[in-house]
C-alpha cells in the first residue's frame, strides 16, 4: 500500500510539475508579445509627435506691460 502511495504521489507531483512549465512557457511567450506589442505602439506614438511638434509652429507671446509697472524717471 505504501508503495502504491508513492507511486501515485510521484505521478501527480510529476503531472503538476508538467503542466505548470508548459503553463509558465506559454505565459512568458504572451508576455513577451505583450511587451513588444506595447513597446511599438509606444514608438508610434513618439514618432506621431514628434512630427506634430515639427509642423507647429510657435506662438510667440505678447508681452503686455502696464503703464504702472514701467518706472519713471525723475528729472533732478
Amino acid at each position: 500500500m505504501a508503495l502504491t502511495n508513492f507511486i501515485l504521489t510521484v505521478a501527480g507531483v510529476s503531472a503538476v510539475i508538467l503542466l505548470l512549465r508548459s503553463d509558465v512557457k506559454q505565459s512568458a511567450v504572451v508576455f513577451r508579445r505583450n511587451v513588444k506589442r506595447i513597446r511599438h505602439w509606444l514608438e508610434q506614438e513618439s514618432a506621431s509627435a514628434t512630427k506634430a511638434a515639427e509642423k507647429a509652429v510657435p506662438k510667440e507671446l505678447e508681452s503686455k506691460v502696464l503703464p504702472k509697472d514701467i518706472p519713471k524717471k525723475d528729472k533732478h
